[in-house]
């Protein structure tokens, strides 16, 4: 799929809302070609003028966000080290690129397919481990989920409501946050974003080519974070068989197609999973039976949703799940469950700006078109984008399993798109009553709202930002409220000053996200970082902090703690709106300590600790696989006390470092293989401190 592919002109059937002299942009039909003057008349260099001012438009919106997501991306450092280490591993041995190894020598996965981490091997082979050569494909990412969004709704509603989209789109605080980050939700929005535009070209004129790729997008998508896939999928399906003009026996024929790629595109990775015999690949991270489909259907699937313990271990679930308020299981991270998740906490001010106004839009835009034919495309295009926010929007509300508000990236190109195309279509209806009134609702709901939201952050910009949002969303209201009787420029005037209000508040917050260095496996964007869980960059705020911060490494010395060292040189430790996750990830390693990992060079792996956050460290630093005991958090059922002994017995492990923040974790369970491992080489192996870390020599026994 090429950008100039889904970027054509304006798709216009008999049914579709008209421009009706106003500030909707007529600008699109006069460039189609065929359309342009054979001399070179005044009417010719107008369309030209035209022509390079839309492309100048775009390439500055393209460009913008560029700079945006790459400013200072190097502040982060390692951002999520879990992801850093593994994408390090990749590069450095192809088996660990295939599977996804957090580790170089394969002991465990990762606990999400290896998709994301592809790019970033990649890069980190051709430029070297870096920073910039870690967190540029994510950047890259967001330009091009950008790229893609205003390509498909220009398509469907002209230049401006597509510039509006990527506008929309590119100063959302959770994008701005998840396209400078290392976590696999960058490459899975540019993909989910993509399946929807070619769906909705599929369906205009029934094509199972275009239907065909969307399956092909939704299985890399799988490929990059598993079911959160298939939240968009049952708005694609219905979209196609309500929209697309050929016979219902065709329809289906074509989905089946596409369901067909879909499989094929997601199924080639798990067959080799589960069919290379477990002694001859890493063990699957997060799973409780070394297995990748229970890893689907158990911690990244029904565990999610539920709440409860469908097997997979990859987060500090064993002493945790269920510890929290707010939702069954381990819903304590996200907040209580329920319709306002969305909307308050760290999540309002991430996601929910113009959520109100999306879906009112939507609404009002679906209800206008209610009489259209079946294959409407006006109406598809709302359904589609709504129906897909609607549907995500809905899951992560409720979902009682593990919620993070960095989830809500999944939502932003669907709100922008939203907005955009349906409220296109209600702005060439204004001359109705009904399509005005919804038109200034919307504008107020969005000022009134952005006013609460930077009501919860203290200090400057954001005391007096609120007030200008508020006052000019509110007069813009009173503007759109009599459009029709104005002329086209005011009535133009009064939709610019709406949109601006409305994205002040969202831009604001993106600043400050930008400007904040991100580290650890919850970060979260804006200034507001509390809610009555796990924060941000309070780290563990609220009530539970106290309760909660020692177990995590906050406090534990050589383990994280308040300081440490970036891999770009700058200090990390920070307790500012950036941090967040278990302990500091990105804190530094002694130079002793360092210095006995590097002698290591002829071991299989230069140390074996409990939990990925200590053993991604070592490695990061280290530039050696690290042995990553128990997985994420140290409870997985990896490797066995007896599989432990036997890498000892053969000389392929050099030190056993203890104290980490696993040991913390799953490790804390006396029956766990990390806690057994732990108890078998303090009894036969003699301790001693390096740099404030317990280090055991495995070849000394």
């Amino acid at each position: 799929m090429s950008f100039a592919t889904l970027d054509q002109h304006p798709v216009r059937d008999s049914h579709a809302p008209t421009d009706r002299g106003t500030a909707q942009p007529s600008d699109d039909r006069a460039q189609r070609p065929g359309d342009r003057s054979d001399g070179p008349g005044p009417e010719a260099a107008e369309t030209e003028r035209r022509r390079y001012a839309r492309r100048a438009s775009v390439a500055a919106l393209l460009v913008g966000t560029g700079v945006l997501y790459l400013w200072d991306l190097a502040a982060s450092g390692w951002a999520n080290a879990f992801y850093a280490a593994a994408a390090q591993a990749g590069s450095q041995s192809w088996k660990a690129f295939l599977f996804g190894s957090l580790d170089a020598s394969n002991a465990i996965t990762v606990d999400k397919p290896p998709a994301s981490l592809w790019l970033m091997a990649l890069s980190i082979r051709l430029f070297g481990l870096s920073s910039w050569s870690l967190l540029v494909p994510q950047a890259l990412c967001g330009v091009a989920t950008v790229a893609v969004l205003y390509a498909a709704v220009r398509r469907t509603s002209g230049h401006r409501a597509g510039l509006a989209a990527g506008v929309a789109l590119a100063l959302t605080p959770v994008a701005a946050l998840m396209f400078r980050f290392d976590n696999p939700d960058a490459l899975l929005v540019l993909l989910v974003t993509a399946a929807c535009a070619v769906t909705l070209r599929a369906a205009e004129r029934a094509s199972k080519g275009w239907l065909a790729l969307a399956g092909v997008l939704i299985g890399f998508a799988f490929l990059t974070k598993m079911l959160q896939a298939f939240l968009v999928l049952p708005v694609l399906v219905l979209v196609y068989l309500l929209v697309a003009p050929t016979t219902l026996r065709r329809r289906l024929g074509h989905l089946l197609l596409a369901f067909a790629t879909m499989i094929v595109s997601l199924g080639w990775w798990v067959a080799i999973v589960e069919l290379v015999p477990a002694s001859m690949r890493p063990y699957v991270g997060g799973s409780t039976d070394d297995s990748v489909l229970e890893l689907v259907f158990g911690y990244n699937g029904l565990g999610r949703i539920l709440g409860q313990s469908h097997g997979g271990t990859g987060a500090p679930g064993g002493a945790m799940a269920g510890g929290f308020p707010g939702g069954g299981g381990f819903g304590g991270f996200g907040g209580q469950t329920g319709i306002t998740r969305l909307f308050t906490g760290v999540s309002g001010g991430m996601i929910s700006w113009l959520l109100p106004a999306a879906l009112l839009l939507a609404v009002v835009a679906v209800v206008l078109r209610g009489r259209a034919p079946r294959t409407d495309r006006s109406r598809a295009t709302v359904l589609l984008w709504a129906g897909a926010m609607l549907l995500t929007g809905l899951v992560f509300s409720f979902m009682a399993g593990i919620y993070h508000d960095y989830y809500t990236i999944a939502l932003a190109p669907l709100v922008a798109a939203t907005l955009a195309t349906a409220g296109t279509q209600v702005w060439a209806e204004r001359h109705r009553r009904g399509p005005r009134i919804a038109l200034a609702a919307a504008s107020a709901v969005t000022a009134v709202w952005g006013f609460v939201l930077l009501g919860q952050a203290t200090g400057q910009p954001y005391a007096t930002l609120r007030w200008l949002v508020l006052v000019v969303g509110i007069a813009a209201a009173f503007g759109l409220l009599v459009a029709d009787r104005l002329p086209r420029v005011l009535a133009g005037t009064a939709l610019t000053l709406a949109l601006a209000s409305g994205l002040t508040g969202p831009a604001a917050y993106t600043v400050q996200t930008v400007g904040t260095p991100h580290e650890g496996s919850i970060p979260t964007a804006g200034p507001v970082t509390e809610r009555g869980g796990f924060g941000a960059g309070a780290r563990f705020g609220g009530r539970f902090g106290d309760r909660f911060g020692d177990r995590f490494g906050d406090r534990i010395p050589g383990q994280g703690g308040l300081g440490g060292t970036a891999p770009n040189g700058g200090t990390t430790g920070r307790t500012g709106a950036g941090a967040g996750g278990f302990g500091d990830q990105n804190a530094s390693v002694g130079s002793s300590l360092l210095a006995l990992l590097r002698s290591s060079g002829s071991y299989t792996w230069a140390a074996a600790t409990t939990g990925s956050t200590s053993a991604a460290r070592y490695q990061l630093a280290g530039g050696l696989p690290v042995m990553a005991i128990g997985g994420f958090s140290g409870s997985d059922p990896a490797p066995t006390l007896a599989q432990f002994q036997a890498d000892v017995a053969a000389g392929r492990i050099h030190y056993y470092l203890s104290g980490g923040e696993g040991d913390r974790m799953g490790g804390r369970d006396s029956s766990s293989e990390a806690a057994q491992i732990a108890a078998w080489v303090a009894q036969h192996y003699t301790a001693r401190t390096v740099d404030g870390v317990t280090v055991y020599d495995l070849t000394a026994g």
